[in-house]
């Protein structure tokens, strides 16, 4: 089901006469927002997000790239505001696909805001002889176990989109796990990699510049964000949708102050026009909402999954 963005300033007006003033102190320190490998969609929206929030605190937003390690940093660390998690829909997806994943979304992370939305995008090396989704399709059938996808973590938007196209279109290619989408691209461009399926923002220069052509969007309805492309469903995989989203977590038992003065000011950064025109030009959408609005997207967004995950055998 499409995600929808939330009016945000209904919200905002209710939570700056809500605020307590034991919020107004903090942050009295550098805050670090922990988020994927360099190159990735959530690294590109983290840094857009820490630049237009400069001038909400007097301290320093600082960008730590640590991969899934990001994930476990901020879950054991202390609930204080000065360490936050911004990362894709992984967080939560990856304990439907894994066993002993050492965290759990609703026990160890207190949700600020849902701070993004964007499809991912079916791109193939341009050597591939294919130029369309049932070409594709076509191809892998003819050749299964041939073709490889990059992919990040387990549970990523593009591993996701990726196994989900595998199941419903009857073919097999194969996952070559990368550490970061930035060296994911490089293989993919460079035609080690065949097919991947990265977030339109994270895409965008490599398309335009013609290192990779883009076959299909991956949401259930066509884009504004890619206007040229139509969906994986209309293309021929009638049904398909895969869609990232990105949310920003500080850990558990975080003050609700602290929480409601993030959320405020991530809200006002993600209104600011020259924000939300970085992220169209990057090929996302700008979200924004409450913390109890993203639980429930969480809750929503895990619930169909789950059964799309039992139907399928995705792993």
């Amino acid at each position: 089901m499409p995600v929808q963005s939330f009016p945000a300033g209904a919200a905002l007006l209710a939570l700056s006469l809500s605020v307590p003033a034991a919020a107004q102190n903090y942050p009295e320190k550098p805050i670090r927002v922990y988020t994927t490998g360099v190159g990735g969609s959530s690294d590109f929206s983290t840094r857009i997000i820490a630049q237009a929030m400069g001038g909400a605190f007097a301290q320093r937003m600082i960008v730590e790239n640590r991969a899934l390690v990001s994930v476990e940093t901020v879950s054991g660390a202390p609930p204080d505001g000065y360490s936050l998690l911004h990362y894709s829909n992984v967080v939560w997806l990856m304990p439907l696909l894994q066993t002993n994943v050492p965290w759990d979304i609703f026990r160890d992370f207190a949700p600020v805001v849902l701070t993004v939305n964007t499809p991912n995008v079916l791109v193939v090396h341009p050597s591939l002889p294919v130029k369309s989704v049932k070409d594709l399709i076509a191809f892998a059938k003819a050749r299964p176990g041939e073709l490889n996808y990059a992919s990040t973590s387990l549970g990523a938007g593009n591993h996701v989109a990726a196994e989900l196209f595998n199941n419903m279109a009857g073919v097999k290619i194969v996952r070559i796990n990368y550490k970061s989408m930035g060296a994911g691209f490089t293989d993919v461009v460079s035609g080690q990699i065949q097919v991947m399926f990265p977030s339109a923002n994270s895409a965008t220069q490599y398309v335009k510049s013609g290192r990779l052509r883009a076959l299909a969007v991956t949401s259930v309805e066509p884009s504004a964000l890619v206007p040229d492309l139509p969906t994986v469903a209309a293309a021929g995989l009638p049904g398909y949708e895969s869609v990232a989203m990105t949310a920003m977590f500080a850990p558990a038992k975080t003050p609700d102050a602290i929480v409601r003065r993030l959320n405020q000011e991530i809200n006002i950064a993600l209104k600011k026009p020259e924000t939300r025109e970085r992220f169209l030009t990057q090929g996302t959408e700008a979200m924004g909402g409450t913390p109890e609005q993203l639980t429930a997207v969480i809750k929503t967004e895990i619930a169909r999954l789950h059964k799309i995950i039992k139907s399928t055998g995705l792993q």
